[in-house]
């Protein structure tokens, strides 16, 4: 069960309206990276769950980006106030209120436009929110990784629209949100090694004679470090074609009737190497049929 409570968990004060802020600020509302798709992947997880603890923790941030959401489509929607009204009641010029919505050469008129100056579930380009965004997998080893990596990629697009604004209400607001996503980082870091082992993920350990190999596939130089050398490391610096052993080609065992049908077909659809006939493109190019190039 939900329940709204109608202050924010975090107060929200806007200096003064600025609809190109506002459009870029809907990359945390309705982006790849913002707190719906969080919300969605995390109580998602959530419900499918079986371990209690991880259960409640999953459920209790998947709350907490609700209410994320609840701040950044307030925030979009104070900075929008007043180009909410110029549209609404066409108070300017024409002209005029084109520049007062446009901001600083954003597109915030589009969905200035399209939406009322509201909060619409889209990127800041205008690309509405897609379920894509969720990418779990229902193994916790592999989910509580990507949730991880989810929170430092929301944590980076936070830095970079505090670096873009001088309001410092909402840059204070933001520091917040971004703050909140180190702390879900950290809950989700330890659920993580909670459970051991918890690598490779899942149940099954890899072929070993594979796991510890590196192949160089760049060539020479290729750089050395704790990823490809060491103890642990068995590094092929000039791979062959099957690594397995076997010859390199892929082959399938077929029935008799198959084999007739798959050479038949292969028979019918050969090309002749000999053949080099005028072709459209030949005429396209300016050649003359018939007469050599």
């Amino acid at each position: 069960m939900f329940l709204h409570n109608k202050r924010l968990q975090y107060t929200v004060r806007v200096a003064a309206p600025n609809p190109g802020l506002a459009n870029l600020l809907l990359e945390q509302f309705g982006g790849a990276q913002g707190e719906l798709a969080a919300a969605g992947r995390y109580f998602t997880q959530a419900l499918a769950e079986d371990d209690p603890g991880r259960k409640d923790l999953l459920m209790d941030i998947a709350t907490e980006e609700l209410s994320h959401l609840e701040i950044v489509g307030s925030i979009i929607v104070m900075l929008n106030k007043g180009a909410k009204g110029q549209l609404a009641e066409g108070v300017e010029e024409e002209g005029e209120l084109y520049r007062a919505i446009n901001g600083a050469g954003n597109d915030s008129h589009i969905t200035s436009l399209l939406y009322g100056a509201g909060a619409p579930l889209v990127n800041s380009a205008g690309v509405p929110w897609t379920a894509a965004y969720i990418d779990t997998i229902g193994e916790p080893t592999a989910d509580f990784r990507s949730n991880i990596a989810a929170e430092a990629r929301a944590k980076i697009v936070y830095e970079r629209l505090m670096n873009v604004t001088d309001d410092p209400g909402v840059k204070e607001a933001l520091g917040f949100l971004m703050t909140r996503e180190i702390a879900h980082q950290l809950s989700f870091e330890k659920a993580l090694h909670a459970i051991q082992p918890n690598f490779p993920q899942g149940k099954l350990p890899g072929m070993p004679e594979f796991t510890n190999k590196y192949f160089n596939m760049s060539g020479e130089p290729n750089v050395r470090g704790p990823w490809n050398e060491g103890a642990e490391w068995e590094y092929v610096e000039n791979p062959e074609p099957a690594v397995d052993g076997g010859d390199g080609l892929a082959s399938v065992t077929l029935a008799p009737a198959d084999f007739e049908v798959v050479e038949a077909m292969k028979l019918r659809t050969a090309s002749d190497p000999t053949t080099n006939l005028v072709t459209g493109a030949d005429l396209g190019s300016g050649l003359v049929q018939g007469k050599d190039a």
